[in-house]
C-alpha cells in the first residue's frame, strides 16, 4: 500500500496558504487597507468552507453519528483531522486481520493487442484510504481554482500598484502558485483515473514533470496577462472575466438542455431535486473557475450518469488553446496600447514576447505529455498530433470553402448539367453534411465522480475495442 503522500501535500499547501493569508490580512489592517484585507480574507475563507463541505459530503458525515468531526469541520480544521485519520489507517494496515475483503478486477495496459485482467484483494482499511485520497484530490482542485488562483491574481495586482513586493505578500504568492499548479496536476490525474477506471494506471515521474511544467507556464502566463490588462483598463476587466466565466458555466447546461436528457437523480439518494441542482451548479461553477485559468482535464457532461465526458476530444482542446492564445495576445496588445508611464521601467515589447513564448512553451509540454508520457496513450484511437492536424485541416477547408475562387472544380461543373445531375449533387451534399459529425463514444466504465469509494466490486464487463478509451472518431468532410 502506498504512503498517502498526496494527502500530506494537499493539507500542507492548504494550511500554509491559509496561515500566510491571515498574516497578510493583519498587515493590511495595520496599514489601513481595508479593501485589500477584505478581499484577501474572502479568497481564503470561501474556498476553505467549500473544502469542508466537500469532505463532509464525500465521507457522508451527515448520515453518520460523528458530532466531533462535524464540529472540527465547522472550525475549519477538517482537512487536518482527515489527514491524521488517513495516516492512522495507513499505520494500522497489517496489524489486525480484517474480517471483510473485497475483490477488484483491473485490466493491464494492452501489449501486443491483448489485455489481461488481474484480480486483487482490497481490505477495508485500503478502501477507506482510497476514499481519503479521492476526497483530497477533489479538495485540492477546489482550493486551487476557487481560492489560490483569485488570491494570486489579487496579490500580484497589489504588487503592480504599489511597485513593491513585501515578504508576506511574496510568500503568499509563491504558495498560491504552487497550490494552483498542484491542483491542476491532481485534476489531470483525476481525469485519467476516471476515464480509464477499468485499467490499472501507472503514472511515471516523467509524466508528473511534464504536467507540472505544462501547468506552470500556462497558469503563470494567464495570471500575469490578466493583471497587466486590469492595471490599465480597470473598467474592462470585469466584462472580460464575466464573459469567460459565464461561457464555461453555461456551456455544460446548454449541452444538457440540447440533449433532452432527464434530470440527474443518481448523485446522492438523500438529496432532493433542489439539493441536486445546487450540487450541479457548484460543479459547473468549479468547472468555469478551472477553465478561466487553464484547460480543464475533467470535462463536465451533465447528461452522463457519471457527470463527466470520458471521451478524449482533441478538437475541443485545440479550439480552446487557439482561442485562449488569441485572447491573451489581444489583452497584451490592449495593455501595450493603453499603458501609462507607470511601466516605463520595463521593456514592454520584450515582456509581451516573453509572455506569448511562455504560453507556447506550456502548450509544447502539453503535446509532449499526450504524445509520449500519457500512461494510457496506447488506448488512444488516434494520436494527439493527428487530432490537431485534422482540426487544422478542417479550419483550412472552412477558410477555402468561404472563398469562391478557391472552390474545387469537379467534373459536373465542366459540362452541362441536367435535372438528374442536380438531384444527384443535392443527395451528395446531404450525405456529406450528415457524415460531418463527431459523436462521443461513451466508455462502458461507470465511476461515481463525487463518491468514488471502492467497497463495491466493479462491473465485470469486457470493454474492448475502440470504445474503451472513449476517444473520438473524427471524420472531416470534404465540403466544409
Amino acid at each position: 500500500m502506498r504512503l498517502p503522500s498526496s494527502i500530506f501535500v494537499s493539507v500542507s499547501l492548504f494550511t500554509a496558504e491559509t496561515t500566510a493569508a491571515l498574516y497578510l490580512s493583519s498587515t493590511y489592517r495595520s496599514a489601513g487597507d481595508q479593501i485589500w484585507q477584505g478581499l484577501t480574507l474572502l479568497f481564503t475563507l470561501v474556498p476553505s468552507v467549500l473544502v469542508q463541505l466537500t469532505l463532509t459530503f464525500i465521507h457522508r458525515d451527515l448520515s453518520r453519528d460523528r458530532p466531533l468531526i462535524l464540529l472540527l469541520h465547522i472550525l475549519q480544521l477538517g482537512p487536518i483531522v482527515r489527514c491524521l485519520e488517513a495516516f492512522c489507517i495507513y499505520g494500522s494496515v497489517g496489524r489486525v486481520e480484517e474480517p471483510y475483503v473485497s475483490i477488484t478486477r483491473k485490466k493491464q495496459m494492452p501489449r501486443g493487442g491483448q489485455s489481461e485482467e488481474v484480480e486483487r484483494q482490497v481490505g477495508q482499511a485500503e478502501g477507506k484510504l482510497f476514499t481519503h485520497r479521492a476526497a483530497f484530490a477533489r479538495t485540492s482542485v477546489i482550493q486551487a481554482f476557487l481560492g489560490s488562483a483569485p488570491q494570486l491574481t489579487l496579490q500580484l495586482y497589489i504588487c503592480v500598484l504599489q511597485q513593491g513586493v513585501s515578504i508576506g505578500r511574496g510568500t503568499l504568492m509563491v504558495i498560491s502558485l504552487l497550490s494552483i499548479v498542484y491542483g491542476a496536476l491532481r485534476c489531470n490525474i483525476l481525469a485519467i483515473k476516471l476515464k480509464y477506471d477499468d485499467y490499472e494506471v501507472d503514472i511515471r515521474p516523467m509524466a508528473y514533470l511534464c504536467i507540472f511544467l505544462w501547468r506552470s507556464f500556462e497558469i503563470a502566463t494567464r495570471v500575469v496577462v490578466l493583471v497587466l490588462f486590469s492595471s490599465v483598463l480597470q473598467l474592462w476587466v470585469l466584462p472580460v472575466v464575466l464573459l469567460n466565466f459565464l461561457t464555461f458555466f453555461l456551456y455544460p447546461w446548454i449541452l444538457f438542455w440540447q440533449s433532452h436528457s432527464p434530470f440527474p437523480e443518481n448523485i446522492e439518494k438523500t438529496l432532493t431535486r433542489v439539493g441536486t441542482t445546487i450540487v450541479l451548479c457548484l460543479l459547473t461553477f468549479l468547472y468555469a473557475g478551472i477553465n478561466m485559468f487553464c484547460w480543464s482535464a475533467v470535462q463536465v457532461k451533465l447528461n452522463d450518469p457519471d457527470l463527466i465526458n470520458k471521451s478524449q476530444n482533441w478538437y475541443r482542446m485545440a479550439v480552446y488553446y487557439m482561442l485562449r492564445f488569441v485572447e491573451n495576445a489581444s489583452l497584451l496588445l490592449l495593455w501595450y496600447i493603453y499603458k501609462t508611464d507607470f511601466y516605463k521601467f520595463m521593456c514592454a515589447p520584450l515582456l509581451v514576447l516573453q509572455l506569448l513564448v511562455a504560453y507556447a512553451i506550456g502548450i509544447f509540454f502539453m503535446l509532449i505529455f499526450y504524445q509520449f508520457c500519457h500512461p494510457c496513450r496506447r488506448l488512444f484511437s488516434s494520436s494527439m498530433t493527428q487530432g490537431m492536424w485534422d482540426c487544422s485541416s478542417l479550419l483550412c477547408l472552412m477558410c477555402n470553402s468561404s472563398s469562391p475562387r478557391n472552390r474545387p472544380i469537379g467534373k459536373a461543373m465542366l459540362g452541362p448539367r441536367g435535372p438528374s445531375a442536380h438531384k444527384e449533387s443535392a443527395d451528395d451534399r446531404a450525405h456529406d453534411t450528415g457524415s460531418d459529425t463527431s459523436d462521443d463514444m461513451p466508455n462502458d466504465t461507470t465511476y461515481d465522480m463525487l463518491n468514488d469509494t471502492i467497497y463495491d466490486i466493479p462491473n465485470e464487463t469486457d470493454n474492448t475495442g475502440g470504445g474503451i478509451n472513449g476517444d473520438l472518431s473524427h471524420s472531416v468532410s470534404c465540403d466544409a
